[in-house]
């Protein structure tokens, strides 16, 4: 890694831990800054704060304590799940100490270049695509980021000749300076995180993040079937790479008979493809884009696009029983990603939805539940899914009390030829503390059907 000095004997507050805190206060440590954490729970129950206890780094824990600004902080590298609301960041930003995310640090110590992800869909799946298919042309990948991996954790070991795939969401980006991907990708733009952000336009402003520092010898991939990614990304300096389901562009890639292309080369037949959905074409061209850039192989691409079937807790084939589909969609957190799964699917479906109430309706799902059959609903939404199921006219609905139970009452009401979809359209922490837990739990539930 690159042996930065800009932290060495500066104070910087690393504020809030999971594994992105602990990476950071770890790395801090060895760039040799004088590190404090800060974290919500108390000590006797939080056994990464006492790691770092044990590696010479001080730790305050059970409470955020607003008079730690008053210590001279140089930085405040601040967990992306804090809100920026959260009285220390208010109070850092009012002293003027730059607030950054562990993404910052990656970068600047990354020897690799990096591949920047994010947009409000799709970010996952087209990470994981990108990595498997410059994998599969020999390019040394590494995969980090939103998808799991600590960025700074894998930057730490990353070489100059590797390159980084990281998936990047808008909570990471607001808290960078420097931070300048070669490659950057945004898969789309909706509505979400409006708890977080506020507002749609300062959403969009944390997206368009990724692509603020980057020059003229990099490249930025977008939707070229959204106007408002191009105007929220219209300062770029980076080559702007269109791709598109809907129509041919000069420069990037889309579709055309029957196949994708990038630009005038015929990349991969459409019908070679065995991930599921239409959805899932905009996260292809995207990872088809930056493969094109690096020179990857239509043989490497081909590859991958024949035989990968989908990443885990999106759209993710589960099992078939008795001549019934299960798939695990866990990572569907909106509406949005919800109406992508159910369109992916023209079976009968029985569809289990619910999670976090974050105050929104769920009427945009209704023109989406025409396939639907079964609805079976779980968790603070679940009665604003029995409304929205009534309303689309679905026949029988059941609500339950969690994802376990949810399964075997699918099972009961399923035929030969359905589908049996997980697709909450909302997050998952009123019973699950990740999405992850919930997507294993349905698989769990699944697997001991009978």
């Amino acid at each position: 890694m690159k042996k930065i000095t800009k932290f060495k004997h500066k104070k910087v507050l690393v504020l809030g831990l999971a594994k992105s805190g602990v990476s950071a206060a770890s790395l801090l440590h060895k760039l040799e800054a004088f590190v404090t954490v800060n974290d919500q729970k108390p000590l006797s129950e939080n056994p990464e704060a006492q790691g770092l206890l044990q590696e010479g780094i001080k730790v305050i824990c059970g409470s955020h304590p607003i008079e730690l600004l008053d210590e001279g902080f140089q930085y405040v590298i601040k967990n992306p799940g804090i809100p920026y609301h959260n009285p220390l960041i208010q109070k850092a930003i009012e002293k003027n100490i730059p607030v950054l995310t562990e993404v910052e640090l990656a970068y600047l110590i990354s020897e690799a270049e990096m591949i920047g992800i994010t947009g409000t869909n799709g970010k996952t799946t087209t990470t994981t695509l990108l990595f498997e298919m410059l994998k599969e042309d020999n390019q040394k990948p590494l995969i980090a980021g939103n998808i799991g991996t600590v960025a700074s954790e894998v930057a730490q070991n990353a070489k100059e000749d590797e390159k980084m795939v990281v998936e990047l969401s808008s909570f990471q980006l607001m808290g960078i300076e420097e931070f300048a991907p070669h490659v950057a990708i945004i898969t789309n733009l909706y509505d979400a995180h409006l708890d977080y952000h506020g507002d749609l336009s300062e959403y969009w402003r944390a997206k368009s993040n990724i692509t603020k520092n980057q020059t003229e010898k990099d490249y930025l991939i977008i939707n070229g079937d959204q106007d408002h990614v191009q105007e929220a990304v219209s300062f770029t300096k980076a080559r702007v790479i269109l791709f598109s389901t809907q129509k041919e562009v000069r420069d990037g890639a889309h579709i055309k008979d029957g196949a994708i292309y990038f630009k005038d080369d015929r990349v991969v037949e459409l019908d070679s493809i065995v991930l599921p959905g239409e959805h899932n074409l905009e996260n292809i061209l995207c990872a088809v884009a930056a493969c094109k850039i690096y020179g990857v192989s239509n043989n490497s691409i081909q590859k991958v696009l024949s035989t990968f079937g989908g990443v885990k807790h999106r759209t993710q084939f589960v099992r078939e029983l008795n001549g019934v589909k299960y798939y695990n969609d866990s990572k569907a957190t909106n509406s949005l990603a919800t109406k992508s799964a159910l369109k992916a699917f023209d079976s009968p479906t029985i569809l289990l939805a619910g999670g976090l109430d974050r105050g929104n309706e769920f009427d945009d799902l209704i023109p989406f539940l025409s396939k639907v059959k079964t609805l079976i609903t779980f968790g603070e939404t679940s009665s604003k899914l029995v409304k929205t199921g009534e309303k689309a006219g679905i026949q029988t609905i059941i609500p339950v009390d969690n994802v376990e139970e949810a399964v075997p009452v699918a099972f009961k009401n399923a035929e030969e030829g359905d589908v049996i979809l997980l697709s909450p359209a909302c997050a998952s922490w009123d019973q699950y503390r990740t999405f992850e837990q919930r997507g294993d739990i349905f698989i769990e539930a699944v697997h001991k059907l009978k």
